[in-house]
């Protein structure tokens, strides 16, 4: 048994240790993070201790800790492939103990143009959203649909789709549906140029955080990182745990990604969880990937390499809590200078 942890420690040490090379911030405490790639786990130790069923004595200080998964996927406008990918993926994270899985941008498909887009967009109550609920029953986990193609209820009228982040609960219950409220319209003369405006619908309103065994969940999506707001209106009604399932491209996730991440999570004080979009969705789009989860120092926690696949990390609320009691910046934000943002519409019942 000794020689099992030992070996499965030292996994463990050298994947924090390999993607927390190029921060140099000597504060950062070693994360309590997985980092793998599709059946991987197995390269830790020849029989790993489960996260959900830890031995007597072992690893007792995490048991107690809540672990996620994050995906990384290189959606193609191939649907079929796009959900055996992400099926496979959720089945290998609740194996491996995850209470919440979390997909990113546009798991269902990337489209090669905007004809082909609206053409493979469903509606809420299409097949795709039902497997999905199928496989939150089947893996009793809860998942994050970082961001599905929606026809809408205007959808006749409008001929336009909405970019929807779903929340499923482990009964395959949608508890909570957050539409994209901020449309990507850039022009990067030479580098990348996309105006999401032209057949998506911006969202009505940001949507109230929803309690989950991991903590409380705040819902965005992508381009919304850029946007302090949003992060600061879900903290405020209580989020724990911000999450901004993305497609950034090359160029924009080299020079903004990590950084955008950290400032959210440092600002709010949540965990920053940023399940990706990574490599060739089509002969025109290759997307950054670096799927990432940050903690509420600031801290990279877990990070995915190259290609599609998983990391993981366990969500520590009481060091959460510690944090904002020690440095409560909450309660020392002057709203009577620059105001409060508020929202928010309460999710559906279950």
């Amino acid at each position: 048994m000794v020689s099992i942890l030992e070996s499965f420690s030292r996994s463990v040490l050298s994947c924090a240790t390999e993607h927390q090379a190029e921060s140099s911030d000597p504060d950062c405490p070693m994360p309590a993070a997985l980092c793998l790639s599709p059946g991987s786990w197995e390269t830790a130790a020849k029989d790993p201790i489960p996260h959900s069923q830890p031995q007597p004595g072992i690893m007792a200080a995490t048991a107690l800790k809540p672990l996620i998964a994050v995906c990384q996927l290189t959606s193609t406008p191939d649907k079929e492939q796009n959900f055996a990918s992400c099926s496979r993926l959720i089945r290998e994270a609740a194996q491996r103990g995850a209470c919440v899985v979390f997909l990113p941008e546009a798991f269902d498909f990337i489209g090669s143009n905007t004809q082909e887009t609206l053409s493979l967009a469903e509606s809420l109550e299409g097949a795709q959203i039902q497997r999905y609920a199928g496989l939150a029953r089947e893996c009793q986990v809860w998942l994050s649909l970082g961001g599905f193609h929606e026809r809408g209820e205007d959808w006749a009228s409008t001929r336009r789709i909405y970019n929807c982040h779903l929340l499923l609960d482990p009964t395959g219950h949608v508890v909570a549906t957050y539409r994209k409220t901020h449309l990507c319209d850039v022009d990067l003369e030479g580098r990348v140029s996309m105006k999401e405006s032209n057949f998506t619908n911006p969202g009505p309103e940001i949507v109230l955080p929803v309690s989950t065994p991991a903590g409380k969940i705040g819902l965005a999506i992508c381009y919304d990182l850029r946007f302090p707001e949003i992060s600061l209106a879900l903290t405020q009604e209580g989020a724990e745990i911000l999450t901004y399932p993305s497609a950034f491209t090359v160029t924009t996730g080299s020079a903004h990604w990590e950084a955008l991440l950290r400032a959210r999570a440092i600002e709010t004080q949540c965990y920053v969880v940023a399940a990706a979009q990574t490599g060739k969705n089509h002969e025109r789009r290759t997307s950054y990937g670096h799927t990432m989860v940050v903690d509420p120092w600031g801290c990279v926690i877990a990070q995915c390499q190259e290609g599609p696949g998983l990391c993981y990390a366990e969500i520590d609320l009481g060091y959460l809590r510690r944090i904002r009691q020690e440095m409560p910046v909450c309660t020392h934000r002057r709203a009577d200078l620059y105001g409060r943002v508020t929202v928010l519409k309460k999710p559906p019942p279950p």
